[in-house]
């Protein structure tokens, strides 16, 4: 198969490539999400992956120092709100989307597909 540009790629294979790209930080993801629920820290635990500077939540991987091609920091629903990104009038549609978290790991991406929720399943 020949590689395409990056401009040619769809919607779709772009997706299917940033999907791919979070798989490296799966473990991690993993791991602080069991943490955040047994301390009962939040319900609602958030990644989010970037390429640019972002003042939201906890470092957790830095691009700069990881393999990965995405800084990776840990979010929650409440931080969400108080910083205005997702409205009060739109905390329960949220959280009537939002997946298990025993089951789902939920990342925010921002990239230039725009700013995306995306809920990969744990495991491999």
């Amino acid at each position: 198969m020949e590689m395409k540009k990056e401009e040619e790629l769809t919607r779709a294979e772009k997706t299917e490539i940033l999907e791919s790209e979070l798989s490296l930080y799966k473990k991690m993801m993993s791991e602080t999400v069991e943490l955040l629920l047994v301390n009962e820290i939040s319900k609602y635990p958030i990644f989010v992956a970037h390429q640019q500077e972002l003042e939201l939540g906890i470092l957790l991987a830095d691009r700069e120092k990881v393999k990965g091609n995405w800084t990776m920091h840990l979010s929650t629903l409440e931080e969400f709100v108080s910083k205005q990104i997702i409205k009060e009038d739109k905390v329960n549609d949220f959280k009537a989307t939002y997946k298990s978290p025993e089951s789902f790991l939920c990342v925010f991406v921002l990239s230039e597909l725009g700013a995306q929720f995306y809920f990969l399943p744990k495991g491999k």
